[in-house]
């Protein structure tokens, strides 16, 4: 009898064993699928300012263009495709998250020149004119002979082998020997607006001079309130040849070059130390090491006919998104 009762008791517990397993597999599903409700990270929508943000990003063509060490990036925008390049050059001149320049030009239609240029600088605002911008919108056009709409004026441009001639607009708002204050010292600068506002100090010694910390200040020195200027240091070098460093506002840096900026280093130089008059060739050295050329006219203090004269080139072409 005890055999049988362990017989029986070893059988029940055999029978008990495999329903468990039996149970267990059934219900394996159910924890499986719990376990994974729990886990899983739920899939965030985007916003929908964000999808249309994205619904919005179109593909275009640029050309990537240099003149004298100042770097643009060109559109075509004849379609009126942008109203504004204001975005899109805080976007695109950025040198380590975007296309990189020193700025952003639009080449458009215009009802009073054979085409019109405007210019972003790389914190967005638009500038009035830009002399090596201009140059590379002459050079894009690829017309040997053209008059170009800017907010400062019309130009004109010569484009030949061996270099660009634009003549620039007529320089107003001359004015000497300037005294600033800047934290208690003063600086002795000149005024000129060569298309676009510039405040020229004379130094003797160009490559010690903190062009990014001085240029800075004397950018938004109250004296030039509201709209600031561009700064330039000049060195004399010979009778017909400066050297020129340039602090340019909206860049909020120094750039390798600056046309309007040569312009005015080479007047204020005429008018300050020379003062004759008749017509004049002034050589512009660049940092970028490039050799500018100013041509002018001078009668009595007064400024005309004046010229600028040098290279420009395109580097590539590409497409963007924005």
């Amino acid at each position: 009898m005890a055999k049988k009762r362990s017989v029986g008791r070893k059988l029940k517990k055999a029978i008990a064993k495999v329903k468990n397993k039996i149970l267990k597999k059934k219900a394996m599903p159910k924890q499986k699928k719990a376990l994974q409700q729990r886990l899983k990270v739920k899939k965030v929508k985007p916003a929908a300012a964000e999808l249309k943000a994205k619904a919005r990003k179109r593909k275009f063509e640029f050309t990537k263009m240099v003149a004298s060490g100042n770097d643009f990036i060109v559109f075509d925008n004849r379609r009126n495709e942008f109203k504004t390049g204001t975005e899109i050059a805080a976007l695109l001149c950025k040198r380590t998250e975007g296309i990189g320049a020193d700025g952003l030009i639009f080449i458009e239609k215009s009802n009073r020149a054979d085409f019109k240029m405007r210019i972003f600088n790389p914190d967005g605002s638009e500038a009035e004119m830009c002399g090596n911008g201009i140059r590379c919108a002459a050079l894009f056009k690829e017309k040997k002979n053209s008059v170009i709409e800017t907010l400062a004026g019309k130009l004109r441009a010569e484009v030949k082998e061996d270099g660009i001639k634009v003549k620039m607009t007529e320089p107003k708002n001359l004015l000497l020997n300037i005294n600033l204050d800047i934290d208690g010292r003063i600086y002795q600068v000149n005024f000129i607006n060569t298309g676009v506002p510039h405040a020229v100090h004379v130094v003797t010694d160009l490559d010690t001079v903190n062009v990014r910390l001085l240029g800075r200040l004397i950018r938004y020195h109250r004296e030039f309130e509201p709209v600031g200027t561009n700064v330039d240091f000049i060195k004399i070098l010979d009778q017909d040849e400066i050297e020129i460093r340039t602090y340019e506002r909206g860049v909020e840096a120094e750039t390798l070059a600056c046309g309007t900026g040569s312009v005015a280093g080479a007047l204020i130089y005429h008018h300050k130390f020379v003062s004759t008059n008749g017509n004049y060739a002034i050589n512009v050295r660049t940092k970028g090491k490039e050799v500018l050329k100013v041509y002018f006219s001078y009668k009595d203090g007064v400024f005309f006919d004046v010229w600028l004269e040098g290279k420009a080139r395109r580097v590539y072409k590409g497409e963007c998104y924005v």
